[in-house]
């Protein structure tokens, strides 16, 4: 707990984030800059002529797509499950773990923008929207996952 001097803590625990340590940097900062990329690229494909406007001379899609990439292997290899598993087979998880949402999704918003009336709000929110439930029946799926290990 930070102390009454310690203004950091209190307002990084505000913020909700975590002290900067290599542990969190592996467990919460990377997956979160991941969730960022993945949201980002969630507009990028249903709405481009928005990231064009912010982004005019280069095309992002690739640092965004491996961003994301990074960001959930990271989250998939630090999850509790596979903690016994060797170094190896951790990493092919959750690279394929990695590959399979961040493609798949790129696939479902493809299709999505062919079907979304064209409005760029509705593509944008369409886009987002899908992004964050994919994030968050992933997410639940890793803590069922989790759960299921017996507690030391």
């Amino acid at each position: 707990m930070a102390g009454p001097g310690n203004s950091n803590g209190s307002l990084l625990a505000k913020l909700g984030l975590q002290p900067v340590t290599k542990c969190s940097l592996v467990k919460f900062y990377v997956p979160a800059f991941g969730v960022a990329s993945y949201t980002a690229l969630s507009v990028n494909v249903m709405n481009p002529s928005l990231i064009m406007r912010i982004f005019p001379k280069k095309d992002i899609t690739n640092v965004l797509l491996g961003s994301a990439l990074v960001g959930t292997g990271t989250y998939i290899y630090t999850r509790e499950h596979l903690k016994k598993a060797p170094t190896a087979t951790r990493v092919v998880y959750s690279a394929a773990g990695a590959v399979l949402l961040s493609f798949g999704s790129v696939l479902v918003w493809a299709v999505l923008r062919s079907i979304v009336p064209p409005n760029s709000t509705l593509c944008t929110i369409a886009g987002i929207g899908s992004g964050i439930a994919f994030i968050n029946v992933g997410m639940n799926y890793l803590d069922f996952v989790d759960s299921q290990i017996a507690k030391k």
